[in-house]
């Protein structure tokens, strides 16, 4: 089958259709960042919501220059809360650190929380270590989710001295927590994590257990001591 030009994929990118428009934006995943660009700032507004997430997405996977202030300004001022947190994820996968201010004023301020989980994720992925604070006040989020995202993102931003805090939640009975504390304390090398994957290893949860054992090879293979 042909790979469509980038003509005809902009005007398939103009068709009424909405089958045609999804069709032709998937079709970007082929086409160089730079070149892609340009096709996907054509929907980054579209009237379809399906649309708008895919093209914002996008920026965040066919990374220009000119992705991060088009998100950051998506992020800031769209109107559309999904919309917002898709903005935010694709900040996370630009992976670039300029993003963290715009990302931790999205955490404390949008009114979604959605957003707010959303952002918390992509502080974890941007890896920078001035999250902490806002992934700690996270951690007494009455949502569940945001509870998750940034027990995740502590470990990503590997802040050992966040381990006592997290650890509250070894006994959480959401085992998607237990879990996600489990991954988090594979990148987090003291004694306590190790105790605790000790202990999550023997979780009645699979997954958790599962997990553990994980994190628990993956301390052994970076040198850790894992055994007494």
């Amino acid at each position: 089958m042909a790979i469509p030009s980038l003509e005809e994929l902009s005007t398939q990118l103009e068709s009424p259709n909405l089958r045609d428009r999804m069709v032709a934006l998937a079709a970007l995943r082929d086409v160089p960042a730079e070149d892609a660009l340009p096709l996907i700032k054509k929907v980054l507004y579209d009237e379809s919501l399906q649309i708008r997430a895919m093209a914002v997405f996008a920026l965040g996977i066919k990374q220009t220059n000119e992705s991060y202030p088009i998100l950051v300004n998506i992020l800031e001022s769209d109107p559309d809360y999904s919309i917002r947190a898709d903005a935010a994820g694709a900040l996370g996968y630009l992976e670039d650190n300029r993003a963290f201010e715009v990302l931790n004023r999205a955490f404390y301020e949008d009114t979604s929380w959605l957003v707010r989980f959303s952002a918390a994720v992509a502080l974890g992925n941007i890896k920078d270590p001035r999250a902490r604070e806002a992934l700690l006040s996270a951690l007494d989020s009455s949502e569940v989710v945001i509870q998750q995202a940034a027990i995740a993102a502590l470990g990503e931003i590997r802040d050992l001295s966040s381990v006592d805090a997290i650890l509250r939640f070894a006994q959480s009975e959401d085992w998607l927590v237990r879990q996600r504390l489990a991954e988090a304390l594979g990148n987090l090398p003291t004694p306590k994590s190790v105790s605790a994957l000790k202990f999550l290893a023997k979780d009645s949860h699979h997954h958790v257990s599962e997990s553990a054992r994980i994190s628990l090879q993956r301390l052994a293979d970076s040198g850790y001591q894992v055994e007494e």
